[in-house]
């Protein structure tokens, strides 16, 4: 382990990410003071949009590290053979190529490893300046309370040590895909805040509907497909089944439930000192076929009622559904998320849209935590939907 864990080089990472992190921090900075952006909270809210932003970023960065096979390009953390880059590792990282010239280290998998820890290192520097900025201004009004910002801090902390174990624990499968979701985890947590932050105002009707609440319930549902779905691709189970809608051939092919949702287990093992087999590799990915299905009805149901939702329809029924719109996007994502997951299985899973599949998870977790989350500024009340003015979310 102490091979695996080396921290000579953290305070170069802490100091590059941070450089990193100025960089867009400055452009989002020269556009806000050219709008005439002012207060504590819209700065709050612009900078939080930026870090959500870098974050969408590192989870689709994430996935093609691993889709390149790359997790394990340098074989330890948090640099490369114990060196900041891979320039100054070249003689390991050649040495290791030259002994296993198909193994999991080579000059472009060091290179893509360490930008994926570079990135993460400026998240995380971002993240950091926000608690910093926030219990600074902890007084001003506005503002939302500095533990939202404290608790996200502590959220990439938990990342960064998972991205660790992803290298020690030789890309466990269970690590890597608790390693997804928290990344998605982030990103709810971020659009939350900056949905809160929101000037737009709230729907006081909609903040207390019934759609509203089972929405939640849907967000959980989403969340439980997404993690089946890291599982498949950290299990690489995507081409058990390379044909839709059938199977192997078979409407319901040969699977081993037992052996493919053993949690512990090292990457293509069985857990007992064996290989999976493709009974177990089919069980992962029927499962998450199936899971699919129902995931897509719910999504269709919640955005055909809120396409038609209405405070008092009865009343306002001259005029168009003020959430229509949203909607649509819900349903746009939905279709594009099922074109990808297809195109995975039929097309010999592509790198494209395999990365456009995790992009996916990504803005589906993003747009329903922006519809659920209601903004706190000026809620409307549910009368004056009367007239047809009940809000719509702003984009975050």
């Amino acid at each position: 382990m102490s091979e695996l864990i080396d921290l000579a080089p953290m305070l170069e990472l802490l100091a590059l990410g941070s450089a990193l992190a100025v960089l867009p921090v400055s452009v989002v900075v020269w556009r806000a003071r050219q709008q005439g952006l002012k207060g504590w909270p819209a700065w709050q809210r612009v900078l939080t949009v930026a870090t959500l932003f870098l974050t969408l970023d590192l989870v689709v960065f994430g996935a093609f590290t691993r889709l390149t096979d790359s997790g394990l390009g340098c074989p330890d953390w948090p640099g490369c053979y114990g060196e900041m880059s891979p320039f100054q590792a070249h003689a390991d990282i050649q040495q290791a190529h030259a002994a296993a010239p198909h193994g999991p280290v080579s000059p472009s998998k060091a290179w893509i490893e360490m930008i994926h820890r570079y990135l993460a290192t400026g998240v995380g520097a971002l993240i950091t300046g926000l608690m910093l900025l926030a219990w600074r201004k902890r007084h001003e009004p506005g503002g939302l309370s500095p533990w939202w910002a404290t608790w996200t801090f502590v959220w990439v902390c938990l990342q960064g040590a998972f991205g660790a174990l992803t290298v020690t624990m030789k890309l466990q499968p269970i690590i890597v895909t608790a390693h997804l979701l928290g990344a998605l985890l982030g990103v709810a947590l971020l659009t939350a805040q900056a949905r809160v932050l929101d000037a737009a105002p709230a729907d006081a009707a909609w903040a207390s509907s019934g759609l509203r609440r089972a929405g939640w319930g849907l967000l959980a549902l989403l969340v439980v497909q997404i993690a089946s779905g890291a599982w498949v691709s950290t299990n690489y189970a995507v081409l058990a089944c390379a044909e839709f809608p059938t199977c192997q051939g078979q409407w319901w092919p040969d699977m081993d439930l037992e052996q493919g949702f053993r949690l512990l287990r090292p990457l293509g093992g069985d857990g007992q000192g064996g290989a999976i087999s493709m009974a177990g590799l089919t069980a992962i990915h029927m499962v998450h076929r199936l899971l699919a299905m129902g995931v897509a009805v719910a999504l269709v149901v919640f955005a055909v009622r809120l396409a038609r939702w209405r405070a008092q329809p009865a009343v306002i029924s001259s005029s168009p559904p003020p959430w229509r719109r949203e909607a649509r996007v819900l349903g746009g994502l939905l279709l594009a998320q099922l074109i990808t997951g297809l195109s995975n299985v039929v097309l010999d899973w592509p790198l494209v849209a395999a990365l456009a599949h995790t992009l996916g998870a990504a803005l589906l977790v993003w747009w329903l935590v922006r519809l659920l989350v209601v903004p706190r500024a000026h809620p409307v009340p549910a009368h004056q939907g009367h007239h047809g003015t009940a809000a719509r979310p702003s984009a975050s």
